[in-house]
């Protein structure tokens, strides 16, 4: 095993730990606008580590182009759809906890 597959399993490693905080995260969060943010950052992130990883493991000029275009669609859809579910859970008027001021309610 040389130093990059070495790195390689690593990064991967690192990427099922950010998913496995995500799903701590789903069971432990208070309200549904914390769990999608721990799901929209594990999404995002973990994903990114386990590509990464496994290009490490398989190097090669066109799989780094195809990795740098997978990661950034990626990074923007994650967090596009994240808003979108977050907006979603807002305008269906689900419960925030410990929230002492909404800053998108309307004034009354």
């Amino acid at each position: 095993m040389n130093a990059l597959s070495f790195i390689g399993n690593i990064v991967i490693v690192l990427g099922a730990l950010i998913f496995a905080t995500a799903a701590l995260g789903i069971v432990r969060f208070p309200d549904a606008y914390t769990r999608i943010s721990a799901v929209g950052t594990a999404g995002g992130l973990g994903t990114v580590f386990v590509i990464v990883g496994a290009l490490l493991l398989q190097p090669s000029l066109t799989d780094t182009v195809k990795v740098v275009l997978i990661i950034i669609l990626q990074l923007a859809t994650s967090s596009i759809g994240s808003i979108a579910i977050a907006r979603s859970a807002y305008l269906t008027r689900t419960k925030l906890s410990h929230v002492r001021f909404d800053d998108l309610a309307p004034p009354e």
